[in-house]
């Protein structure tokens, strides 16, 4: 069985008004990390940088403006499914990208058909082993 999908995008990196260039992004998703997306920008003459935000953050993004943290995602045009803008945040920095919608919303239909969208927390291990963890503490406050 399938356990990943996996995706390359070009992606503009949009340096100023003036420049940008069209870098590779790969796109990755596991079922053992359901709810988050990993993107690799391969920036020339850089080693890649991979960030990893919620599967939710990229479908919401595609449709309307979305991200309150360090990943902000929205679509470049008011109307209509076109590119999509993704600005990522270090601190005081930041980098703006500009992505074609279909190619993110084929790699979201693939996501969803290995692992539907609100079906995540049936497969997270990680859920399994914090509620295990809870209990235990718990149990331990209410025996000490």
């Amino acid at each position: 069985m399938r356990e990943s999908v996996q995706a390359e995008v070009l992606m503009s990196f949009l340096v100023s008004e003036e420049l940008s260039f069209r870098i590779p992004v790969e796109l990755n998703y596991e079922m053992g990390d359901p709810y988050a997306v990993r993107m690799t920008f391969h920036l020339p003459g850089d080693a890649p940088v991979t960030w990893a935000f919620g599967r939710e953050l990229l479908l919401d993004g595609i449709n309307r403006p979305s991200g309150d943290g360090d990943v902000h995602i929205a679509p470049a045009e008011p109307e209509g499914l076109s590119d999509v803008r993704i600005r990522l945040r270090v601190g005081s920095d930041s980098a703006l990208f500009r992505a074609g919608a279909a190619p993110l919303v084929a790699f979201l239909d693939r996501t969803d058909k290995l692992v539907p969208l609100g079906r995540e927390r049936t497969l997270s291990d990680f859920e399994d082993s914090l509620e295990a963890e809870l209990g235990r503490i718990l149990a331990e406050e209410s025996a000490g």
